[in-house]
This record gives structure tokens, sequence and C-alpha cells, in this order.
């Protein structure tokens, strides 16, 4: 399978980087084709401009948003690990899927009907965040997280979510429950199978 991982995150050390490196080992593993998109390593510009807006209705795309639209389309399943900052996605990944999500790659409106262009493809959603799943319950941020990524932007662009990962008090997280967490990952992740080959 041909899986594109989305990362952002500026430290090295990072709880995020230790995914990152879980899942890129299971992937390498498992004999599974593998492109990872550093937004911080390649420098990707965030700031949606007037000249990427009026670039979408001509279908014309800056460079830059084109090599990560093909790469998306490359993909069968897209990976995206991120933590939770501010209650939402990190500037650069915000700035990712407004200018790379773009109107006619991955979604458009046929007759007022808008229409997820990126059908087929499945993704995983990686998140850490810092106040526990409790705190987030009682106040509803669990369920606007998902409303506002999950259906605001992954289904929405006709992506099927395969899993929303959460690990809340990450910053706080034992070597048990990080273990735990990363088995999670894991298993989430298909085995790749081969057919055997006959000979006549």
């Amino acid at each position: 399978m041909r899986h594109l991982i989305i990362y952002a995150h500026p430290n090295d050390e990072s709880l995020n980087h230790s995914i990152l490196n879980t899942v890129t080992k299971h992937l390498e593993s498992q004999n599974h084709e593998i492109i990872t998109r550093d937004l911080y390593k390649i420098s990707f510009d965030p700031v949606l401009s007037l000249d990427d807006m009026q670039r979408q209705f001509t279908g014309e795309a800056a460079e830059d948003i084109k090599r990560e639209q093909d790469h998306i389309s490359w993909a069968e399943q897209i990976t995206f690990i991120y933590p939770i900052w501010w209650t939402g996605l990190p500037a650069i990944m915000k700035g990712y899927i407004d200018r790379v999500f773009s109107y006619g790659f991955a979604y458009r409106y046929d007759q007022g009907v808008q229409k997820g262009l990126l059908k087929g493809k499945s993704t995983v959603i990686i998140n850490t965040h810092g106040k526990s799943h409790e705190e987030y319950n009682r106040v509803g941020m669990d369920k606007a997280l998902e409303l506002t990524s999950d259906h605001g932007i992954f289904i929405y662009s006709g992506l099927n979510v395969i899993r929303h990962f959460f690990f809340d008090r990450a910053d706080k997280a034992s070597r048990e429950e990080v273990e735990l967490w990363k088995n999670q990952i894991r298993n989430i992740y298909p085995e790749v199978t081969t057919v055997p080959e006959f000979k006549l």
C-alpha cells in the first residue's frame, strides 16, 4: 500500500517525532511504500495568498502546492501526525490544509452540492494534547475536535477516517503509556500480504 505521512512538530525530541518514527518503522517492516512530508523540515509556507486563491479556479496550482497534491494523489492512505495546540491544528498544518486541500483538488461544488474529491483514500489522524480525556469530555472539546477536523476537513474532502487517536496528558505520559499508545498505532495498519506466484 502507498502511504503518505504528513507530520508537523518542530522538535525532533518530541513525543510526536517518536510517534512518527514508530509509524515509519512499522510501515517499513510491512513493506509498504512510504513518503513522509515533515512540514517544518521542508519549510512549508502555510500562508494562503491571493495568488493561491486565484489559481484554485484556473487549475494551475503553485509549484509547492502541486508537489504536495501529487503526493496526495499518489497515496492510498494518509497519516496525519500533529499536536493539538490551542484546541486546533498547529499553524503550519492548518496552512497546509488551506493551501493544498484546495477547491478543484480536494473538493468542489456541483450545482451547489459539495463533493469530496479524495474518495477512495483512507486516513489515520494521530494527535497529542496536554489536557485529560475527562476534561475534554466535560467541556465537549473531544466532540468539537472530531466535528471540525474529521468532518470539517477530512470527511468533507472525501477521505475515509479509519481512526482518530487522541493521546491525552501527553506531556505527563509514562513510558508504559507511550508504549501502549504505540502498540495501538501499530495495530491500526494492516499487514501487506502477497499472493504466491505459481509456475506452470
